[in-house]
């Protein structure tokens, strides 16, 4: 007689087994347990060569050539806490710069983008004048936009305008075409005008992709705003930079740059912010 076979146990054998997610997938969004710590890793590394590298009575390097964190800290708690507040007004001035002439381009860009993306003639006529200015350095422009606009806050704004501009319209252009033509086709089946196709399907559709391309001119411009505020001006973000490195006050210098590098991930961090509440049904608008 054959032997009973034991009864394996179905809670067990259906027991999944545990698996961590793996940190090097690809194109998979990080862990939680891992995004902090590896999102602090670097700072914390550089700041902590920072300071070995300047601190102690014989510091590996100068103060001239690289100011040590505590003293660039000094600098900023007593701009912010000691009533002077230079380098806080003068990123007003900066910031304020900025949104106008990204609000300028927003308001051309955007309807000629649209219009460049939707009717190949007009963009047939404008993108032979627009194509060679993204190639062209935008420096350049500098001697140009102060004979046309003079030293005052018109040139800085034209300037901003046109180094946005360039770079903002061919994004634009592409969101619009980057929207499947079957939702195009579907609407003109249904009895859509082309009005009503260009507003209600293509805007619409190509309007995620635009507003995340907002991050990157956020960055274009404040990069630029330096270069304006170098030229004949003696307000903003750029111009203290620059006198600080006249006076070869190093500290300074560097206290200017840590106050750009946080207002623009700022800036970035309220668009993504934006983005998620406008877009909350776009894959990866988390990121």
């Amino acid at each position: 007689m054959a032997e009973a076979q034991p009864v394996a146990n179905p809670s067990k054998a259906a027991a999944p087994l545990r698996s961590r997610e793996p940190i090097w997938s690809l194109r998979k969004p990080l862990p939680s347990s891992y995004q902090l710590g590896l999102g602090l890793a670097t700072p914390l590394l550089l700041l902590a060569l920072w300071l070995a590298l300047t601190s102690g009575p014989k510091p590996l390097i100068g103060a001239l050539f690289l100011p040590s964190p505590m003293e660039v800290l000094r600098v900023l708690i007593r701009d912010l806490f000691t009533g002077e507040r230079v380098l806080f007004d003068a990123a007003i001035v900066s910031t304020m710069r900025i949104v106008l002439s990204f609000a300028l381009a927003a308001v051309i860009a955007l309807p000629l983008g649209i219009l460049m993306g939707a009717y190949e003639p007009i963009n047939r006529v404008v993108e032979p004048i627009m194509a060679p200015l993204r190639y062209m350095p935008i420096s350049a422009f500098i001697p140009l936009t102060i004979l046309w606009f003079g030293i005052g806050e018109k040139q800085k704004i034209s300037f901003l305008f046109l180094g946005v501009f360039v770079y903002l319209l061919p994004v634009v252009v592409s969101a619009i075409r980057a929207v499947p033509e079957e939702l195009v086709q579907t609407a003109r089946t249904l009895g859509a005008s082309r009005t009503q196709v260009i507003l209600s399907v293509l805007v619409p559709a190509a309007l995620p992709d635009v507003f995340d391309s907002f991050r990157v001119m956020n960055a274009i411009a404040w990069t630029y705003v330096i270069l304006a505020e170098f030229v004949n001006t003696t307000r903003g973000l750029g111009y203290l930079i620059k006198l600080a490195g006249d006076r070869l006050k190093t500290a300074e210098m560097f206290a200017g740059v840590i106050i750009i590098g946080v207002i623009g991930l700022g800036t970035d961090a309220l668009l993504r912010a934006l983005s998620r509440l406008f877009f909350p049904w776009r894959e990866g608008s988390h990121g």
